[in-house]
């Protein structure tokens, strides 16, 4: 198997920076904005940013939640091994705030769409935008596109990104997997 780096600790840091900054253009203090992690690892993304913004902006008022969207996916009755469930972790509610969605990669879009459907248990968001570190462009079985992109990259559908967290993996970096 070859692995190929997409970031590096030092170019994964300054990704989330800048998605950091062009969230600060957008939504100011984010007294109207709530970000939401997609579980598994779109949580660790989450909750890094809100951490990063929270030192930026000097407030610690930034409201950030994770959802499971196990139940809410597709082919959750389709896989030969059973999905197990994450927890979820939402104790505000989202009615008429500008919701982040926030995951690690975006591929095919069927993630997305199981966590657009399960935000809605929370209330009705004046918008929703979406947040990826990367970006699998030209693998979308549904039509959604990010509003904010850490790194696009172009693959096939053999191929696999994999996002390590600090965290959880020891160190935080991306990398392209080939068989």
């Amino acid at each position: 198997m070859n692995r190929r780096s997409i970031l590096n600790e030092k170019s994964f840091e300054l990704t989330i920076n800048r998605l950091c900054y062009e969230l600060i253009e957008n939504h100011n203090d984010f007294s109207n904005t709530a970000l939401v992690g997609l579980q598994p690892r779109g949580a660790n993304l989450a909750e890094r940013i809100s951490a990063k913004l929270k030192e930026i902006l000097g407030t610690k008022d930034i409201l950030c939640g994770n959802i499971d969207v196990t139940f809410s996916r597709d082919d959750f009755r389709r896989r030969d091994n059973p999905i197990v469930p994450q927890s979820t972790n939402m104790n505000f509610i989202i009615e008429d705030k500008t919701v982040v969605l926030i995951d690690d990669v975006l591929f095919s879009g069927r993630t997305v769409r199981a966590g657009l459907d399960e935000i809605l248990s929370y209330g009705r968001p004046r918008s929703v935008e979406l947040l990826v570190l990367i970006d699998r462009r030209f693998s979308r079985q549904i039509p959604i596109e990010p509003n904010y992109v850490g790194k696009a990259v172009d693959t096939v559908q053999t191929q696999k990104v994999r996002v390590e967290w600090s965290e959880i993996d020891g160190k935080d970096q991306v990398y392209l997997e080939t068989e």
